[in-house]
């Protein structure tokens, strides 16, 4: 029988989520691909917390209490611990960005 597990976010990931959408509807004038874009991320996230532990951990360079892995979407990666039996979505980050610099 498969785990169940809980599913969390911490409020920087919901402000790295608002700030990419803002960018995409406000900036580049695309509130469709804004929207999609949720949309892309939520059923990613939630496809993902059926079996969270079975992937690739993301190989970061630091020294970490809890093992990051990443989600990709596009252009962007969500990166999540898991915790006992809680999924915790921590960041939403360009994928161009320096990744180890920001999470």
């Amino acid at each position: 029988m498969n785990k169940e597990y809980k599913l969390s976010y911490l409020p920087i990931f919901e402000e790295d989520m608002q700030e990419a959408v803002d960018y995409i509807a406000k900036v580049l004038h695309n509130p469709t691909a804004a929207k999609r874009l949720i949309d892309d991320t939520e059923q990613a996230i939630l496809e993902r917390l059926k079996t969270p532990e079975s992937f690739q951990p993301y190989a970061s360079r630091k020294k970490r209490d809890h093992t990051y892995y990443r989600i990709n979407i596009r252009n962007f990666s969500v990166f999540y611990v898991v915790i006992g039996d809680v999924m915790e979505v921590r960041r939403f980050v360009y994928s161009k960005r320096d990744i180890d610099a920001i999470i």
